[in-house]
């Protein structure tokens, strides 16, 4: 596997031709939608900060690319239906990149999502809050109304 990339640059030039070029254009595709973003490697894929805050990251496995632009997938859905997504993954082959505009549109909703201290939120998550136990043995011994009047 060779000695972890220090850059953007290192990681690219350890692919082939047709990812590396698929992956450069997509690297600038997420510049145009975001001057002044830092490169940096996190988790040893390529990925980019605007502000000290995490925005988007790109990889390329044995047979795909893929863009990381977390939960936001989901609210794309509609126009990435010809390509393969999960959870904060949007994965691509080479030879059929994802659409310039479509990425700036997802670089730029991530760029809002951030300046505004939130994330996406789905169904799932809202559930998972609403089941939440109180944080000590005994918040949840009492009843709510001996929560309440202790509360005041």
């Amino acid at each position: 596997m060779g000695p972890k990339p220090r850059n953007i640059d290192d990681y690219l030039a350890r692919l082939s031709e047709d990812k590396r070029a698929a992956l450069q254009r997509l690297r600038r595709e997420i510049h145009a939608a975001a001057p002044g973003v830092e490169e940096c490697i996190s988790y040893q894929l390529p990925a980019f900060r605007l502000g000290g805050r995490m925005l988007v990251a790109f990889g390329a496995a044995v047979s795909h690319c893929a863009f990381y632009p977390g939960s936001i997938v989901g609210a794309f859905k509609k126009e990435l239906r010809a390509f393969d997504t999960a959870k904060g993954t949007i994965r691509f082959q080479a030879d059929k990149p994802l659409p310039g505009t479509l990425v700036r549109k997802i670089v730029k909703a991530r760029i809002a999502a951030n300046a505004a201290g939130t994330r996406p939120t789905t169904k799932r998550a809202g559930a998972r809050a609403s089941r939440r136990r109180p944080a000590t043995k005994s918040a949840r011994r009492r009843p709510a109304a001996a929560r309440a009047a202790r509360a005041r």
